[in-house]
């Protein structure tokens, strides 16, 4: 009887089957047909009837409308739509970041030449021709202070260290009497009296800190918002292993293969294949988001008081300020010079001194701060808002990328169980990975070999903690002369000298200090195949395979 029983289950089972597939065979591939030429391909070899699938390698080996020629052309159909996404998706990512790095340096650029303008106007109307005869001091100072906005190697210390001295002399050389023939080495040793003697007062030493707190947090975070960009261009071209396009074409196209050309990929597979195939770069998720709170904070202290508009704004009355308080004191200040550098020669012939010793600055035109119109503070409020929303919605990217290209218009919605799993229309079981390579030992959906991490993206990992670095340094107000991070891999930089003991010829070298790149490490006996043309790591995995084989002995 019980033999009878499992006769009769199987006749049963056995008959929707081969109606199956006797309507299958009947089935026409008109629909596939369509689909392929919509694509752009001939139709040449391509079945009118569902024909048997042995010879498929990617998709289910059921009755199928294509044969390996097809599968082959969509294969590469996916690698092609799918690395299109990736690139897109960075792309408008970069574009963006492009968009408030042009923003905002237009407006700190603006800062620079309203100040300018404004010392120019200023001290031409009050010094006339004392500042026509000395304007390149001035222009000076302000050229060295956007060169050193744009990267270039300038010890901003001592740029407003000289900018003093050479007003120093000027001045002094228009006010001592016309009797002294000032020589080089005579105006060389007044300059040197200017941190004793303080000609101007307090304004110098109350000015530095302010200007350099302003260049130095703007120029690194500027170069940030360009850096972010070059990192998601970059990471976006990484080439896709042959195994996550297997996985993609089995995703997208192995549907129309089947006949279910209508239904949409299970959300959760969806997800796995997208976390596998983008493993890598989810990795870049720590660094990416500690740059990303770096430079929130770089942003939000350009507010803080005194916010960066009022303290380049100011530059020109504080300027005028430190005049006036040099032409008030001319007589005290020329004593004390005297006695430091002893009494200059008497000269010969009466110099055309006198109508400069007359020029002074109106003590009415100068104000110990600037106070920004309310239409300056706006546009700082809303330079720092709009950049600091776009660093927050990017904080996630790479771990939200998956998600983000598993959208209703590819997959399924979530509490849909007729979807496409990957063989039929039906539930999908499995569940959703972790981010990250080493969250992809037992993904489902796409081999992938956890010990062999893509180079490119850790030296991307690499060069995100360099910026990191630097951008700390210059929250902490540490004067760093910048370069571009995606040239040095090495990792080194070089800072500005701030204090007495730098050497006068030049800046030193310093290495920021960063954490060594991580590499994962399998559980033992628990190692995937696959994940394409990577770049060999470094010598520590082959150490570490070594020492789990011995261990296994």
């Amino acid at each position: 009887m019980d033999f009878l029983q499992a006769l009769l289950f199987f006749f049963l089972s056995a008959v929707p089957l081969s109606a199956d597939n006797a309507s299958s065979k009947a089935r026409s591939c008109s629909d596939v047909r369509q689909f392929y030429s919509g694509k752009g391909f001939t139709l040449n070899g391509v079945p009118q009837t569902e024909i048997s699938g042995e010879h498929l390698r990617i998709c289910p080996q059921g009755y199928t409308c294509c044969t390996s020629a097809m599968e082959e052309t969509l294969f590469n159909l996916s690698r092609r739509e799918f690395e299109g996404l990736v690139r897109e998706s960075g792309r408008s990512l970069q574009a963006s970041l492009n968009a408030h790095y042009r923003s905002f340096d237009t407006y700190f650029t603006d800062l620079l030449n309203s100040s300018e303008r404004s010392l120019q106007e200023s001290l031409l109307a009050t010094l006339g021709s004392l500042y026509s005869k000395n304007t390149p001091v001035f222009q000076d100072l302000y050229a060295d202070l956007r060169r050193y906005y744009r990267g270039s190697a300038v010890n901003l210390e001592e740029t407003l260290n000289e900018f003093w001295a050479r007003l120093l002399e000027r001045l002094f050389k228009a006010s001592v009497l016309p009797q002294y023939t000032l020589t080089d080495d005579y105006l060389e040793c007044v300059a040197k009296q200017t941190e004793t003697l303080r000609p101007f007062g307090d304004v110098p030493r109350d000015l530095k800190p302010k200007v350099t707190r302003a260049f130095v947090a703007a120029r690194p975070f500027v170069q940030g918002l360009t850096f972010s960009g070059e990192v998601v261009r970059k990471v976006s071209q990484v080439p896709l292993s042959p195994e996550c396009i297997r996985a993609m074409m089995k995703l997208v196209y192995c549907p129309h293969c089947r006949g279910l050309a209508s239904v949409k990929p299970c959300a959760n597979y969806c997800r796995n294949v997208m976390k596998g195939c983008l493993a890598n770069q989810a990795d870049l998720d720590t660094e990416w988001q500690s740059l990303v709170d770096t430079m929130l904070q770089v942003a939000s202290s350009f507010s803080a008081d005194p916010s960066v508009d009022v303290v380049i704004y100011s530059l020109p009355l504080r300027i005028s300020e430190a005049i006036l308080y040099m032409q008030e004191n001319t007589e005290v200040f020329t004593s004390k010079v005297f006695q430091a550098c002893g009494i200059p020669r008497v000269a010969g012939t009466q110099s055309s001194g006198s109508e400069e010793r007359k020029t002074r600055v109106n003590p009415d035109s100068t104000a110990m701060e600037y106070k920004p119109s309310p239409a300056a503070g706006v546009r700082l409020e809303m330079q720092i808002s709009d950049v600091s929303s776009k660093l927050r919605e990017m904080q996630q990217y790479w771990v939200q990328l998956p998600a983000a290209l598993c959208n209703s218009k590819v997959a399924a919605g979530a509490a849909v169980d007729k979807c496409w799993n990957g063989m039929t229309k039906a539930r999908y079981l499995p569940e959703v990975m972790g981010d990250g390579l080493a969250s992809q030992i037992n993904n489902p959906e796409v081999e992938i070999d956890i010990t062999k991490p893509d180079m490119t993206i850790r030296q991307q990992i690499m060069q995100l903690k360099i910026m990191t670095n630097r951008l700390r340094n210059a929250l902490n107000g540490n004067d760093v002369d910048f370069q571009d991070a995606s040239d040095d891999v090495s990792g080194s930089g070089s800072g500005m000298c701030t204090g007495e003991s730098c050497a006068s010829s030049g800046p030193r070298v310093i290495v920021p200090k960063t954490d060594s790149t991580r590499y994962y490490n399998p559980p033992e006996n628990k190692k995937v195949k696959g994940t394409g043309t990577q770049t060999h790591p470094s010598i520590l995995l082959p150490l570490l395979s070594l020492a789990t084989l011995l261990l296994r002995r």
